[in-house]
């Protein structure tokens, strides 16, 4: 089986106060805490591509991860906000084993209810948190069979 890692993006600034296009709004303090414990746990993996919607608080998450593995942040308008789940799943189903996908809190849980409907089996209570990560486990045939989330760090 081939694994893949779905990032929520970790903690931004509050969207109400920012004043600027959402897709600028950066990281807080306690984001960038967050991506850096993220980054050293998916550092040992060793992903040879990480992907990320283009929003700057989605590749400052894996920014810590890429530079650890010498890597690009490879950006995907499929992760993007408020897209459609149907152009993410072709992602999941041709990206590279151990690729990490940075992607937002309302395409994370869409694609994991819907990886259930179609089938696959949650080793774990939802967690939609910021910088939770998911496992996502391929058959040969490049299904999603299993999905596992780790809870968003400590900081």
């Amino acid at each position: 089986m081939s694994q893949l890692y779905l990032v929520r993006h970790a903690k931004a600034g509050e969207r109400r106060l920012w004043k600027g296009d959402d897709i600028d709004r950066p990281l807080s303090k306690k984001g960038w805490k967050q991506a850096e414990l993220v980054s050293k746990r998916l550092a040992k993996l060793d992903p040879k591509l990480v992907c990320s919607s283009p929003y700057v608080r989605c590749v400052q998450t894996v920014e810590p991860l890429a530079k650890r593995v010498d890597a690009l942040v490879a950006i995907d308008q499929r992760l993007c906000e408020d897209e459609p789940v149907g152009p993410v799943f072709e992602l999941l189903a041709t990206a590279p084993n151990g690729t990490v996908l940075c992607s937002h809190g309302d395409i994370i849980p869409a694609v994991i209810l819907a990886l259930k409907k179609n089938g696959a089996r949650l080793n774990t209570p939802p967690d939609w948190r910021k910088a939770s990560v998911w496992v996502l486990k391929r058959n040969k045939q490049g299904v999603i069979v299993h999905a596992t989330v780790w809870p968003p760090p400590v900081v």
